[in-house]
């Protein structure tokens, strides 16, 4: 896919819609993972800035003081495709099963944020968003004032403004459009949920190519 405005704006879209990150990190003792919710900022980058919170007691919270290398991977849906969904199995039986999947990486420096003002708003921030599908959508000023601040004590925040962005999308797009409809069809037929999804996703590509 070319990368523009509209493949970025495809990427925020799975950042927002899945965002708790595996924050890939390199710590003394090698490789490091966390999985952290983080809330994505169009604020001062032109890829995005990447916003969270962790506990203070999580070694995490030492390393990143200075700043620190950080790959924050974003899963979207994935599915299994049976070779059975395609109409090119009957005729020449060259086929086999595979795994279709959305995922974005975001690369960048990590850094801890210790203000309890930025904190607070980081809060608000992410609350609001994963709250907004709920009919009655909780606040953390719905918390008692001293709680909250109990919490936030012990947190820190953390914030990685976004160098580079790559998305990687595996919808299918290498099968003929016949083999398309059967899988998009054998997805839906599935009635799982992350199912539906990945149909979508393999109808939206087969209309428009170039994505």
């Amino acid at each position: 896919m070319r990368f523009d405005e509209s493949r970025l704006e495809v990427m925020h879209a799975l950042i927002r819609a899945y965002p708790l990150a595996t924050v890939v990190t390199h710590s003394l003792e090698g490789l490091n993972a966390n999985h952290l919710p983080l809330y994505l900022s169009q604020a001062t980058s032109s890829y995005g800035v990447l916003r969270g919170h962790i506990a203070r007691a999580n070694p995490l919270a030492l390393e990143v003081v200075d700043g620190i290398e950080t790959l924050a991977i974003f899963r979207g849906p994935d599915s299994y495709i049976t070779p059975s969904w395609y109409a090119t199995k009957k005729e020449t039986g060259k086929v086999v099963p595979t795994w279709n999947y959305a995922v974005v990486h975001a690369y960048g420096v990590l850094r801890a944020v210790d203000d309890a003002s930025w904190l607070r708003r980081q809060l608000d921030d992410l609350t609001e968003h994963n709250e907004s599908s709920f009919p009655e959508p909780w606040a953390v000023s719905d918390a008692p004032p001293d709680y909250i601040e109990r919490i936030m004590a012990a947190i820190v925040g953390v914030e990685m403004v976004i160098t580079k962005l790559l998305g990687k999308w595996k919808v299918s797009q290498n099968q003929s459009t016949r083999n398309q409809i059967g899988v998009i069809a054998g997805l839906k037929d599935t009635g799982l949920p992350e199912s539906e999804v990945m149909a979508s996703m393999v109808e939206a590509r087969t209309k428009n190519p170039s994505q």
